[in-house]
């Protein structure tokens, strides 16, 4: 039941009362009585037009502006807000079959520029932590340094579009059901604040306009988990995933121990197997190819050491998956004059999303041909077909060129799906085109397992294995150590992904142990970074565990 008085919308569902005030949600209580909000609640900003510039404008606290709220049924009420710098919509209805407290906002200006629209929820109960799918999965009070005052932009960094607050008794969580690969983000703010972003599709030189994303808000008993699930029961329908699931290798569920950035080294097989049954361990091997590291993509034509590594450790029962690339290239290479008017470009600025070695990003045609010695790379928009038939024949290719096959091949810098200023090619996002990449894939050389980098709610889908990073890449140490102890992201995909580690993993000295803890309280599998056979006769003592945790 939603009734409207004034200003005052008060919301009733089967698993909660809420009451907003001129848009504000300043209560939010279980059917027990537990209030999750404070005071402090009706300070928000509520709904905010941002603009590109990061130059954000309250749609409500203004002398000049003025809010309407109506009520249009027992389950439905919206709330106007007329601004000098522009007009605001909330949306307010109530989902009677789970009694999720549904919020759609929207925001429009006839100023151009405009790039999202932010809807905060303030001054929930400090003593909640926040759980939420940032690199992996956090537990962490949500005023920890680590976290506040961030944009977390999905799917890259939220990695899926939920958050969680909680103690040891319940709390409430907020999350979106998008299927269309819509943009969003996730701002973390201070004293109790969090904003949620409904993006404009790039490019925003010109837009007026942003919305279109509902958010769920719904209370629970019980840990993190419990929401959770229900997250997770909703994705597996949403996308089908059961047939996903189907799809996976047998031999997935068996890997026990995961080498990243393993050399192609024979004597340290020899040794290796001696230790792990060798059908248990999945390599990860950069080093493959005719060209160099990162360089000439996409050309994958393999060495010839590598054949004859390959067909050893195949003999021995070893999974070997050689790293390929999902959007990176070199413009250099021939298949550029094809799809080189489809790179990345920021939604910001249209500057070119790419990197180099050594020198800043170039931006002429002549500078991105001429420097192959820096690495330059470029990245090409997922969506464009063209480029998903070239990298797909280019792997095929090389595959083929294997005497003694692989069953699995790595796709590199598949998280980087962003909204862009051309965000669109072929009617189709990043985030979608890059599980239509990892699927076409998939599909070569008789069906294949696809290992990738990081892992999302979109990658997940496609992926049988994710390299996943830790919190900001490069931390370590104790701030590293705090972000630890959170499986969400397994909890979540690990029914079709199965996530190893990244770097760092060489138990040389305390940093790496507290890496390589941290990835297995995140749910990976045991992971080591080795250079040679005498790594693995004489190991690092955190590499002896990781062994062992694998022979077990």
């Amino acid at each position: 039941m939603i009734t409207v008085n004034g200003t005052t919308i008060t919301v009733s569902t089967k698993t909660l009362d809420a009451v907003l005030e001129a848009g504000t949600l300043v209560s939010l209580r279980s059917k027990s009585g537990r209030e999750y909000l404070t005071e402090a609640s009706a300070a928000s900003p509520t709904l905010e037009i941002v603009f590109r510039g990061r130059d954000k404008r309250p749609v409500k606290t203004c002398a000049q502006g003025r809010v309407v709220c109506t009520g249009l049924s027992d389950t439905c009420a919206e709330i106007r807000f007329d601004a000098l710098d522009g007009n605001g919509v909330l949306s307010v209805t109530e989902d009677e079959e789970n009694g999720d407290l549904c919020i759609e906002p929207e925001v429009s200006s006839a100023r151009y520029g405009v790039l999202a629209a932010r809807w905060t929820v303030s001054g929930f109960d400090p003593a909640m932590k926040l759980t939420a799918p940032f690199f992996q999965g956090i537990d962490m009070d949500p005023e920890d340094e680590l976290i506040r005052n961030r944009k977390w932009i999905w799917p890259h960094r939220w990695e899926a579009g939920l958050c969680i607050f909680h103690d040891d008794a319940g709390g409430f969580w907020v999350h979106c059901r998008d299927t269309a690969y819509r943009a969003k983000s996730l701002v973390t703010g201070e004293k109790q604040t969090i904003s949620f972003d409904s993006e404009a599709w790039g490019p925003v030189d010109r837009s007026l306009s942003a919305g279109g994303l509902i958010w769920r808000v719904n209370v629970f008993d019980g840990g993190w988990q419990v929401p959770a699930a229900e997250y997770r029961r909703w994705l597996w329908e949403a996308y089908g995933l059961g047939r996903e699931e189907a799809r996976r290798p047998a031999w997935q569920k068996d890997i026990r121990l995961a080498l990243s950035w393993a050399p192609a080294d024979q004597e340290l097989l020899k040794t290796l197997a001696k230790k792990v049954d060798p059908k248990t361990v999945l390599l990860h091997i950069p080093h493959w190819r005719t060209h160099g590291y990162d360089q000439c993509y996409p050309d994958f034509t393999p060495s010839e050491e590598f054949k004859e590594y390959l067909r050893f450790a195949r003999t021995l029962g070893f999974h070997v998956m050689p790293h390929a690339n999902s959007v990176d290239m070199d413009p250099s290479m021939p298949e550029y004059k094809y799809v080189g008017d489809f790179k990345y470009r920021d939604i910001e600025n249209g500057t070119l999303m790419g990197w180099s070695w050594g020198i800043p990003m170039p931006h002429t045609n002549t500078s991105l041909d001429e420097n192959r010695q820096y690495n330059v790379m470029v990245k090409i928009h997922p969506g464009l077909a063209l480029w998903r038939a070239l990298l797909a024949e280019n792997i095929e290719k090389a595959l083929g060129q294997l005497e003694y096959g692989t069953d699995v091949v790595f796709t590199d810098v598949t998280l980087c799906s962003y909204n862009l200023d051309n965000s669109l090619i072929d009617n189709t996002t990043t985030m979608e085109g890059m599980a239509r990449l990892i699927d076409h894939v998939s599909r070569i050389h008789g069906g294949i397992a696809v290992g990738g980098e990081g892992l999302n709610e979109i990658t997940m889908q496609k992926l049988s294995f994710a390299q996943v990073h830790l919190f900001d890449f490069n931390l370590n140490g104790e701030p590293l150590a705090r972000t630890g102890k959170c499986d969400l992201n397994r909890f979540l995909f690990g029914r079709l992904c199965v996530p190893f580690g990244y770097s760092g993993l060489g138990g040389r000295d305390r940093d790496e142990e507290i890496r390589s803890q941290v990835h297995l309280e995140h749910g990976a599998v045991p992971t080591i970074i080795v250079g040679n056979a005498g790594d693995i006769e004489t190991p690092t003592p955190e590499v002896a565990r990781m062994l062992k945790l694998a022979a077990e």
